[in-house]
């Protein structure tokens, strides 16, 4: 049961995104047959290091979905503080909800079943706005980003324009 409603609630959310179209990201499925793997297209944000940039990622949703999140992976190179080194996006609003063993989080700004792809998607263009470079995923790009701006600019340029030629 829960399998049918989520994909239920997975179609609504895909068809009102492609009728109404937001700015800074496209999304489809990666297979016609598979509505937990979407495919996603980022734009990078106006006003800053990536804009002009077109970030290929990938969405995956669990079963349990909109009870638990999705996992969002880069498959286009990215060079940020709250990006793995593998692609996958760390912020909070795609950990689990409640309560984080760390401390770091409050449970608010961890997932909550009211998110849906487009507050994800707006999230992760807010991270590309600017990054939280007190919980880096991205150890490397997090010191960069504070002790090395302009190499990491250059990065992000390189990653920036490979995108394009993607």
């Amino acid at each position: 049961m829960a399998n049918q409603s989520s994909a239920l609630l997975l179609r609504r959310q895909l068809a009102e995104l492609n009728k109404d179209g937001v700015a800074g990201f496209s999304a489809g499925l990666t297979d016609d047959s598979n509505i937990y793997e979407w495919d996603v297209m980022v734009m990078g944000p106006p006003d800053t290091l990536y804009e002009g940039g077109y970030f290929r990622a990938r969405l995956s949703f669990p079963p349990e979905y909109p009870v638990m999140p999705p996992k969002m992976r880069f498959v286009s190179e990215m060079w940020h503080p709250n990006v793995y080194p593998d692609g996958e996006v760390c912020i909070s609003i795609l950990h689990p909800p409640g309560e984080d063993k760390y401390g770091y989080e409050d449970a608010s700004e961890r997932w909550l079943p009211i998110h849906t792809v487009e507050t994800i998607l707006i999230s992760v263009i807010s991270m590309l706005s600017g990054p939280n470079d007190e919980s880096p995923a991205n150890l490397e790009a997090a010191k960069e980003w504070r002790e090395n701006y302009p190499v990491f600019k250059k990065k992000v340029q390189r990653v920036v324009r490979r995108s394009c030629e993607e």
